[in-house]
């Protein structure tokens, strides 16, 4: 059978599961659920790339469509709902079962699997934090759905997880904060049958960068804005078609502009780092780019763009979780079954306390997390909340995956097990989007 059969086959199969599924009139989610599973099996159809992509406005929206906050519990309770359990679990599926071979390869190669970029596509992820009025299946801000998608994905691995989400992270920026010119524009490519490489690129190459202290300047020039500066990490950079530069514009503060990767005066470097291979991370080059006035997104207001910064990086700390987690299960069967004088190493009291801890430590960063973007979800706000969780992934993920590396022994320092490789992405949460001091 064909590749491209096999992924009809599949597709079919998920239709006829999720659609015989008597949850989804009980929850009432059987519209948009039909949007997701049609926009999917079309996306199934794709054979072409999108290397030549103009993008075009195909209805004319009176005003920006806005997803509404979410709904707050009357109890405390950050527990996810039987959608959001639903939408991880098809995640986390694809995560260990597609992104988690290939993985050792695509980090040797530092870029992702033009096919596997496509299956995550095909997921609907994207489609989640559009509204329906635009295409989309949302209905209500989805901070916390965004976050357990997250987790799921970066379960297979964090460098792949990146490439696959980096184009949600654009489209859900216009969602918030675009124009009605611009969701016009844009929006469409995220919701058909050809889901465009995008990227956020808010970081720089600097030793001690501060989103909010950036050296990428954008000045007002003829009616519209010119920009200077570089950007540094930014995911599948030399693929991407659309990106949103975080620029210092001149007189205001920073702001973010949307650059098309066609634009006059734009150039991509590789950047090959430490972790995050997979991403295939770039630097972006902006000399004299000079762009039409409503290439602005956000109209530079300062709490826009301090919105934009906290959600990065509580996405980067949903990451860390994920792949904590991934760490630990990879820990526990490893440990007992590893014999060493006679006895599995587990029944050491210091390996097992050691694993204990990783327990303990990534049950704190995921409350902190999910307490912080079921805040960004209510629209609450949710900035200390971001930094405390930050911090604690920050560290604790780093030490996390140390701790594996050192669990594992010898086999920790080779290649053949996937601990050296979380360890070297687990490092990138307390660099990207604003280093962290100790």
């Amino acid at each position: 059978m064909k590749p491209a059969e096999k992924m009809m086959e599949r597709g079919l199969r998920l239709i006829n599961r999720v659609a015989g599924s008597s949850a989804i009139d009980r929850l009432g989610l059987r519209k948009p659920m039909e949007t997701l599973l049609y926009q999917g099996a079309k996306n199934g159809f794709r054979t072409a790339g999108a290397a030549a992509r103009t993008f075009a406005a195909t209805q004319k929206l009176l005003r920006p469509a806005r997803l509404g906050a979410a709904r707050g519990a009357e109890l405390f309770d950050l527990s996810p709902t039987e959608e959001q359990q639903m939408l991880r679990e098809a995640v986390q599926s694809f995560a260990l079962e597609q992104l988690r071979p290939a993985a050792q390869a695509a980090d040797a190669a530092c870029a992702a699997p033009v096919e596997l970029l496509q299956q995550s596509s095909e997921l609907g992820i994207a489609l989640m934090g559009v509204p329906e009025e635009l295409g989309g299946a949302g209905n209500e801000r989805s901070a916390m759905t965004n976050v357990l998608v997250a987790e799921a994905m970066a379960q297979g691995d964090l460098g792949l997880a990146v490439a696959c989400l980096a184009p949600a992270a654009v489209s859900t920026a216009l969602v918030l904060w675009g124009s009605a010119t611009q969701q016009a524009k844009y929006l469409p490519a995220f919701v058909g049958e050809n889901l465009p490489a995008a990227a956020l690129a808010l970081q720089e190459p600097s030793v001690l960068f501060d989103p909010f202290k950036l050296a990428t300047k954008a000045r007002k020039q003829n009616g519209g804005y010119v920009l200077d500066g570089a950007k540094s990490l930014v995911p599948r950079a030399a693929s991407a078609e659309l990106f949103i530069i975080a620029a210092e514009l001149e007189g205001q503060g920073p702001a973010l502009f949307l650059v098309e990767s066609s634009t006059r005066g734009l150039s991509i470097e590789a950047e090959p780092s430490m972790g995050l291979r997979a991403a295939a991370t770039g630097r972006v080059i902006l000399e004299g780019v000079q762009l039409p006035a409503d290439a602005l997104l956000g109209g530079a207001d300062a709490g826009t763009y301090a919105d934009c910064v906290q959600l990065a990086r509580l996405g980067w700390c949903a990451l860390a979780v994920g792949t904590a987690q991934a760490a630990l299960d990879y820990l526990i069967p490893y440990v007992n079954e590893r014999i060493a004088f006679g006895e599995p190493i587990s029944h050491r009291q210091a390996v097992a306390f050691n694993v204990a801890n990783i327990a303990i430590e990534l049950e704190g960063m995921r409350l902190l997390t999910y307490r912080a973007a079921s805040r960004a979800e209510r629209g609450l706000p949710f900035a200390q909340n971001t930094a405390l969780a930050r911090r604690l992934c920050a560290d604790k993920g780093m030490s996390i995956g140390s701790d594996a590396v050192q669990l594992l022994g010898g086999h920790g320092f080779i290649k053949e097990h996937p601990a050296e490789r979380w360890y070297r992405d687990l490092r990138a949460v307390g660099l990207c989007e604003g280093v962290l001091l100790v």
